[in-house]
């Protein structure tokens, strides 16, 4: 199974831009390849990454549960799920030493509940052919909440040190906690700061501190690939995983 990190925090904190990084450090040693998932309706991680998603998850969900039962749309009588199964295939955009599969945006008013739960453990199942997948989550909890996934090995809860990112990094734990899904360990990363903060029973991994490189490709349209291996945030990162992770090359 690989080693599966997921990245949450409110919106505006960089968890984006902390998953594209964490990527690509995981790109940098040795080992299984990266499946990244972009689980955030606004599906920026493939535009960070320099990667244009084929098509969405939400997209194929939408088509499978609106297929009549019985319909031969691939010509061999394949029903629902085994046509969400064949969509999802395709729709993993391969890039160079990563894969990127786009969540889109989240269901509406009719239930999805047994596409849902396939969705799950196809994903769980997908996840055994990769080293690590690392899952770019919306703001707060909503993706983890509706179990994505089953097992997370490691949380990053991305947040600034105002008083506002401690309480929403502390709401997020504290759901985590509640939710009826495994996670290994979870901490907190202190992004844009210049040192780590100490909140009671949360555990911090580490800081990112601001980086100017990393905000010119942002302003830049440029890629996460396009800051240099000595940029203080990319290192930071490095860092983190080396710690967490035990790897010994990140």
């Amino acid at each position: 199974m690989a080693t599966t990190i997921a990245i949450s925090g409110k919106g505006g904190s960089g968890k984006t831009t902390l998953a594209a990084m964490i990527i690509r450090a995981l790109l940098d040693r040795s080992g299984g390849a990266v499946l990244g998932v972009d689980a955030d309706p606004n599906s920026c991680l493939g535009l960070t990454m320099g990667v244009q998603p084929v098509s969405t998850v939400a997209e194929l969900r939408e088509q499978a549960r609106s297929r009549k039962p019985g319909a031969d749309t691939l010509g061999k009588g394949l029903d629902k799920l085994r046509s969400l199964e064949y969509g999802i295939q395709q729709a993993i955009t391969e890039a160079e030493g990563f894969d990127l599969l786009t969540m889109g945006r989240p269901e509406g008013p009719d239930c999805y509940c047994a596409v849902n739960n396939f969705l799950r453990k196809f994903i769980d199942g997908l996840s055994s052919a990769y080293g690590f997948m690392v899952v770019d989550n919306e703001a707060g909890m909503e993706h983890l909440s509706r179990r994505t996934t089953n097992n997370i090995d490691l949380l990053c809860i991305v947040t600034e040190s105002t008083p506002v990112g401690v309480i929403t990094a502390k709401r997020i734990f504290d759901l985590a906690k509640r939710l009826p899904i495994s996670v290994k360990e979870i901490g907190i990363v202190w992004n844009r700061s210049e040192k780590v903060k100490q909140l009671e029973a949360i555990e911090s991994l580490g800081y990112v501190p601001y980086d100017e490189a990393v905000f010119n490709a942002s302003m830049q349209s440029k890629t996460i690939f396009d800051v240099g291996q000595d940029s203080p945030a990319f290192l930071a990162v490095r860092k983190i995983l080396q710690q967490k992770l035990s790897l010994e090359e990140v």
